[in-house]
């Protein structure tokens, strides 16, 4: 008869958890910062189908790190539970703040129950009428929730990449500014020269798409040659 080894609590979580953070750790950088104009989402990702970035509801925008398969099916389940909470209720119900709340469920579930964690680190981004009111959700493998401000770095090496947007990051950025800043800073992730328009991802939620121009959804995924004219323009 074999006899089972045991594990104490403490190192099973210990050894999920670092197994959870050395698959995150191997994916490429998110960034995502809050601005004057809005909030802008830009991933080092040179996929032009495989998106890390991708919109939620009308103001709200997902972000996420790790094995594709894994952060996809949460996002398709981020979008199912808005769609049915502002079907059911009011669109104005749906926030960042419930939706983030849901992945935490799901994500400490995994983490606790399953025979292995998700290898995903998540943002959630919900843009208001002032930078101020903006809500910057992180959260990691085991359901840990974080509010953050300003900005949000997922993913690679996601120290050295926060500590060249916190150097350069102010509230009175506007979007080029912003996504230049990104940028920068996935370079320092990337060691080599400056990143190029198709190697990067990049998505805003424009603080001014509905008092401006009339539209509920705030969420705008730039191109290629997007990107390329918004470098270009004056901070």
């Amino acid at each position: 008869m074999t006899q089972q080894f045991y594990v104490s609590p403490e190192q099973l979580m210990k050894d999920r958890a670092d197994f959870a953070r050395k698959g995150i750790a191997r994916g490429r950088s998110v960034v995502v910062v809050s601005c004057q104009d809005g909030i802008a989402l830009v991933a080092e990702n040179p996929s032009p189908s495989l998106h890390k970035i991708g919109e939620i509801y009308d103001k709200i925008a997902f972000a996420a790190v790790g094995k594709y398969n894994e952060f996809e099916s949460l996002r398709q389940a981020g979008v199912r539970y808005a769609d049915v909470r502002g079907y059911s209720y009011d669109r104005e119900d749906v926030t960042a703040r419930g939706l983030a709340s849901v992945y935490a469920q799901s994500l400490g579930a995994v983490f606790t129950a399953e025979q292995k964690p998700f290898e995903v680190e998540l943002a959630v981004a919900e843009v208001a009428q002032t930078q101020e009111e903006d809500h910057l959700y992180r959260l990691t493998f085991d359901g840990s929730i974080a509010d953050e401000q300003g900005f949000i770095v997922m993913g690679g090496q996601a120290d050295r990449v926060s500590a060249a947007i916190a150097d350069g990051w102010r509230a009175s950025l506007r979007f080029p500014g912003a996504i230049r800043l990104a940028m920068g800073g996935l370079v320092t992730d990337a060691e080599a020269g400056a990143l190029p328009a198709t190697a990067v991802e990049v998505a805003v939620l424009d603080r001014l798409s509905e008092s401006s121009r009339g539209s509920r959804r705030a969420f705008r995924r730039l191109n290629d040659p997007d990107i390329t004219a918004l470098l270009a323009e004056e901070d």
